[in-house]
């Protein structure tokens, strides 16, 4: 029955139970942090490392509580709510901390990681982005110092000496991207001195829904041997020209396209090949070029900044810095935007965010938005929700939805709707999809004599100014879903403006509910007054997933307006349809990553052995010619066992290594094409894994053959031995970037259908 109560529980269930007893400590905690005020700022560290020295686990969290809150009352003025105490307890309890905007998560945060830290933990506190990774460490670091805990901060820009110093100290901030692309630098290092990251033990993640599941799939990527492999423009001319709906044709979900039978005939007439036969690599060509014409729209999935492609993120509305389609549509839309092919590489290493993460002894994080994805965080990490109330009640009004025909009617709607409630000068943040759609609101918004502050991925230069004027009598505010995480939108103290709050329009529903009520969550702060409302029109991508929606559009008004009740549920409807699809398609990716990733510690383990103990030294001295053995134990007796041993080791490094970037190169190739085995009524996981495992298993034999033919040849001196006289060139720089998800998992079952189609 545990089980299943577990299962069928809502989210959250399980660690109400766990932490009912705090409520019972709350007058101990209050009175014990009282006996606390008479400690000196010296005391402090022996005291809180005595508060983890306790008999019983709920006593040193008690005792931790209690003078942790004198500690941030003492070092940023700031007494911690009983709220913010129940989150603590929640993180150092190994939980995912349900906290409401404006509730403190950046102090319990803090507060949990210098807990960790006193207890002797090593402590990574991940964000989305540098500037909070700097500006929390910055923030919190009086805090640190008072306790004794030593605290750095992370970023792309800090020198490499200084990132392994920042990496020793016991609380680390970074991004999850840059802590990702270090932990896979150090894949490559050779000595001890080099690494940066070193052991993964805790780790505290903000905006844990962000981090963990929707950018879980994401690949981070370590590259070498840099080169540029430009779109073919012939075809990217050609496709220019094919016409929707004649030449190819679009998915109801808008997710794949391709060529129709009249289409497939056009191009193989214009290009003289044949695209089903021998001309695959041509079809493949042909179908990344209609995906970037059709499917890939600037301003909406992408930027041109200074002549090169800048990715925005779906679900923060802001350029991800560093990302990149894969190498193939990459260079098609840059051929689109008829823009300088941009660098590729041979991929020598990369994971998954959710690898990364899963390498942690300890995982916890906070979030405004947890519940919603309760089921994916406890299939996929194993982690549950404490859902902490707000320390105000939250009296925020979110009314029904407003459903228009066209995008165009909806955008009226909602100019009208600013326009009235900023004559009463009630601030108004406006929330949108796209950058184009926060331009055109914008442009709308100025025609009527209304100056809006516009804040997208085009311009987040004045982000924090933008924000800090959003709750001000008369502020009307544009943005893209980046409208302020990590910062609170005030409300000015005007009376007008404090009895109203402030009003969130949301300019069409995202396909996560979660990313709704971020966007609703820029109001109500903290027991403030406000409201939220969507406007929503059946143009909307949410609901051309639909097919039923396209038959109320003759039930509009003359504005546009849909009253149909049946309507407005469909947006609903759509919405946990495309979460429903989220979560599959995540599942599905980890499905291919999890064995990747066992195969990638397999070898990692095997390396550390190599570098550390000299493991596999032996094997490769019996798998050696007996001219070869003979030519080794010379060098041994004439340069000594250190030298000899330092060759065999840098040989043997450097040939895993290289059959690593082939195994990964081959495991990617395998997993682009596996879903054509459904023709052969295979499953494409059992065939990915059956083929990836009977590859591996070659892997070590590999390396120790390889090893043995460069010894075959190679003379070691006393300086070792020349691994790059003999080819063994590692590459003279690296760079990373973060791979997007592939657009092609629903495409390559249209390719299949087509050939099918075909076949018949």
């Amino acid at each position: 029955m545990g089980l299943f109560s577990r299962l069928l529980g809502r989210p959250g269930a399980q660690a109400d139970k766990k932490f009912a007893w705090l409520e019972k400590e709350r007058a101990h905690i209050e009175a014990l942090s009282r006996e606390y005020d008479s400690t000196t700022d010296a005391e402090f560290p022996a005291a809180a490392s005595a508060a983890f020295e306790r008999d019983s686990r709920r006593e040193q969290l008690v005792h931790y509580a209690a003078l942790v809150t004198v500690a941030a009352e003492r070092t940023l003025g700031e007494r911690p709510f009983t709220t913010q105490i129940t989150g603590l307890i929640g993180l150092l309890e190994g939980q995912i901390v349900q906290m409401l905007t404006g509730e403190g998560k950046t102090l319990v945060g803090a507060m949990a990681a210098a807990g960790y830290a006193l207890q002797g933990r090593r402590v990574h506190v991940v964000s989305v982005n540098d500037y909070l990774a700097e500006r929390d460490e910055s923030w919190m670091r009086p805090l640190f110092e008072l306790l004794g805990v030593a605290s750095a901060a992370i970023t792309e820009a800090l020198p490499d000496a200084e990132r392994r110093t920042s990496y020793d100290n016991e609380v680390v901030y970074g991004s999850v991207q840059e802590i990702g692309f270090d932990v896979l630098r150090d894949r490559f290092v050779l000595e001890d001195s080099a690494l940066r990251v070193g052991e993964r033990d805790v780790v505290i993640v903000d905006e844990a829904d962000s981090v963990l599941i929707d950018e879980a799939r994401v690949p981070l990527v370590l590259a070498g041997s840099t080169t540029v492999e430009a779109a073919d423009e012939q075809i990217a001319a050609l496709v220019e020209g094919l016409d929707e709906g004649q030449d190819y044709e679009i998915s109801p979900d808008r997710k794949a396209v391709s060529l129709t039978d009249a289409g497939a005939d056009r191009v193989e007439s214009l290009m003289d090949v044949d695209l089903f036969g021998a001309d695959t690599a041509t079809l493949a060509a042909i179908n990344l070029a209609l995906y970037a014409k059709a499917l890939v729209t600037r301003d909406v999935d992408y930027l041109v900044v200074d002549g090169r492609i800048k990715l925005i993120s779906d679900s923060r509305g802001r350029v991800a810095a560093l990302q990149r389609w894969p190498d193939g549509l990459q260079a098609a839309v840059e051929a689109k935007e008829h823009l300088e092919t941009s660098a590729s590489g041979e991929i020598m290493d990369q994971m998954t965010v959710e690898e990364l993460i899963h390498g942690y002894r300890t995982v916890c994080g906070m979030t405004g938005t947890a519940v919603a994805v309760g089921d994916d965080l406890r299939e996929f990490y194993e982690l549950e929700i404490l859902v902490v109330e707000p320390h105000e009640p939250m009296i925020r009004q979110d009314l029904a939805d407003r459903l228009y025909t066209y995008q165009e009617s909806k955008e009226r709607a909602i100019v009208e709707e600013v326009v009235e409630q900023h004559a009463g000068g009630r601030p108004v943040l406006v929330g949108t999809r796209s950058v184009a759609e926060s331009e055109s609101l914008a442009g709308r918004l100025r025609d009527r004599g209304i100056d809006a502050a516009v804040l997208n991925a085009k311009d987040d230069s004045h982000e924090a100014q933008v924000i800090a004027a959003a709750g001000r009598r008369g502020a009307v505010t544009v943005s893209t879903q980046m409208a302020g995480r990590g910062t609170d939108i005030l409300l000015d103290e005007d009376d007008a403006v404090r009895s109203q709050g402030l009003l969130v329009i949301g300019a069409g529903r995202y396909t996560s509910s979660r990313l709704d009520d971020q966007l609703r969550g820029r109001a109500g702060r903290q027991g403030d007054p406000g409201e939220s409302v969507f406007f929503t029109s059946l143009e909307d991508e949410l609901l051309t997933r639909v097919p039923e929606a396209a038959r109320f559009k003759e039930e509009g008004d003359e504005t546009g307006f849909i009253a149909n009740r049946r309507a407005a549920q469909l947006v609903e409807h759509a919405q946990r349809m495309a979460e429903g699809e989220n979560t599959a398609n995540h599942r599905d990716t980890w499905k291919f990553n999890e064995l990747m990733a066992k195969q990638r510690q397999l070898v990692l383990a095997r390396r550390e052995g190599i570098r550390k103990s000299g493991a596999g030294q032996g094997e490769l001295l019996e798998s050696l010619k007996p001219e070869t053995r003979g030519k080794i134990d010379g060098a041994r007796r004439d340069h000594g066992e250190e030298v000899v041993e330092a060759a065999l080791r840098d040989v043997l490094l450097f040939e895993l290594d290289e059959r690593w970037v082939e195994h990964l190169a081959y495991l990617n190739d395998l997993r682009e094409g596996i879903h054509l085995r459904t023709l052969a009524h295979e499953r494409p996981h059992e065939a990915f894994n059956k083929e990836s495992i009977a590859a591996f298993a070659g892997f070590w034999p590999d390396v120790l053959e390889t090893s043995s033919q460069v010894l075959d040849d190679a003379t070691i001196t006393a300086e070792g031995i020349d691994l790059a006289a003999h080819g063994l060139k590692r590459p003279s720089s690296t760079w990373t970037y973060i791979a997007a998800d592939s657009a092609f998992g629903s495409d390559i079952e249209t390719v299949v259908n087509r050939i099918r189609s075909k076949v018949k």
